[in-house]
């Protein structure tokens, strides 16, 4: 840990590093959406159990990353933002090591949560460290770059998916990991946590988030307003290539959910960059989320009613609901701002990853819709999604402007 005010330069590499930190851990949260069907047929499960076995998998990495946020998230308030930064990629690539020498699906799923665990705690960590050590200013910025780079890490897994083995892309993903920990010596902690440290506050209470009403109620739309995200990445993308067949995409036997994971998470990447840079450019935060709603509901709309889609327009359609949803920059930024530098790094590791954490939820709704309720694969993504933008844009509304906000308070 380094005193003082850290230099332009100094401010640059940490931004960098925690860009590429978040690139190594969406490489590793998306992977097993990309190998799902070859890892899964390895290991002896049928065609036809493949998408519910492959969804409950996802479910257990899902809860890891529910458990991992609130454990990171206070670790990060009451230990400091470095020491989540460190510890949470050692632990996920550990996980994902041991990922590649599964032979059941048993170990499968407990390898998952435990990589989930750790995956949990990296963005919030690096989000909170990037907007306490920059100017209030610019700090949109940092945030969109940090979210923009790393999300290319889903399409380096979806490449590395296509070419490799599923065991070897597991290994890369935990060698990447361990790499990345030699750069983090180059990091400053936030001066902000600094300060706060030192004075006689309380740090990473989650009884504080719960109390008053008002406050949590604020929690509850920070997390609410994410959802739509993973409801897209979660249910939709990861369910492509059955999507395609019910779609009757004439190519639907080469549509694959790495290719899905690819075209979505480079939409997801231009749009990220592209919403940070509105919501300096604007002064809003509200509005940019707004506008990225109404994309999102546009795009999720077309990806539903496409009729005999070719291999293109499907991709293309993966690749608009990417860039509707390339609000999480700035979705995790307004969570950030929202709260004072004792309960920071609780909120903003962990709203993240209540968001991933509510796929679990989306896959039960979604399977009792398709099956119990018998709507069938398609009407049941859709009513899905509209209840997911109801109870995100009723959270929007209740949210206040957090653009140029001062940082430096506590609650």
């Amino acid at each position: 840990m380094r005193e003082g005010t850290p230099s332009p330069r100094a401010i640059a590499v940490t931004v960098l590093v925690a860009a590429l930190g978040y690139f190594v851990d969406i490489y590793d949260l998306l992977l097993f959406t990309i190998v799902r069907v070859q890892s899964l047929r390895d290991l002896g499960v049928s065609q036809a159990a493949s998408l519910d076995t492959g969804l409950e998998l996802q479910s257990v990495q899902m809860v890891g990353l529910l458990v991992g946020g609130l454990l990171w998230g206070v670790l990060g308030d009451k230990r400091g933002r470095l020491s989540v930064l460190f510890g949470s990629i050692l632990l996920y690539s550990v996980a994902n090591l041991a990922n590649a020498f599964v032979h059941s699906v048993e170990a499968y799923r407990a390898w998952r949560f435990i990589a989930g665990v750790g995956l949990a705690g990296e963005l919030g960590a690096a989000v909170t460290l990037v907007t306490e050590i920059m100017p209030a200013r610019t700090r949109g910025y940092g945030t969109a770059v940090v979210a923009g780079v790393g999300l290319f890490g889903a399409v380096a897994a979806a490449l590395v998916g296509r070419n490799f083995s599923w065991r070897a892309a597991y290994i890369l993903g935990g060698v990447l990991g361990f790499a990345l920990l030699a750069l983090r010596i180059r990091m400053f902690e936030s001066g902000l946590y600094d300060r706060v440290k030192g004075d006689d506050v309380k740090r990473g209470d989650v009884t504080m988030l719960v109390r008053p009403w008002t406050r949590f109620a604020k929690y509850l739309r920070c997390i609410f307003i994410g959802v739509p995200i993973w409801y897209v990445v979660g249910i939709l993308v990861a369910s492509a290539p059955e999507l395609a067949r019910t779609l009757h995409a004439p190519e639907a036997a080469t549509i694959t959910s790495g290719d899905a994971v690819l075209f979505t998470y480079l939409g997801l990447a231009v749009g990220d960059l592209t919403s940070g840079a509105l919501s300096q450019y604007l002064g809003s935060r509200r509005k940019v989320v707004a506008g990225f709603f109404a994309l999102t509901a546009l795009a999720v709309a077309t990806y539903l009613t496409l009729d005999a889609p070719s291999k293109t327009a499907f991709y293309g359609t993966c690749a608009a609901m990417g860039f509707g949803i390339g609000y999480w920059a700035v979705f995790v930024t307004v969570a950030a701002e929202q709260f004072g530098t004792n309960l920071r790094a609780t909120v903003a590791t962990s709203v993240p990853n209540f968001v991933r954490g509510s796929v679990p939820i989306l896959v039960a709704s979604f399977k009792w819709l398709r099956n119990d309720a018998g709507l069938g694969l398609v009407k049941a993504a859709a009513v899905l999604g509209a209840v997911c933008a109801v109870i995100a844009v009723g959270s929007w509304a209740g949210l206040d402007e957090t653009h140029g906000k001062d940082l430096d308070y506590v609650e």
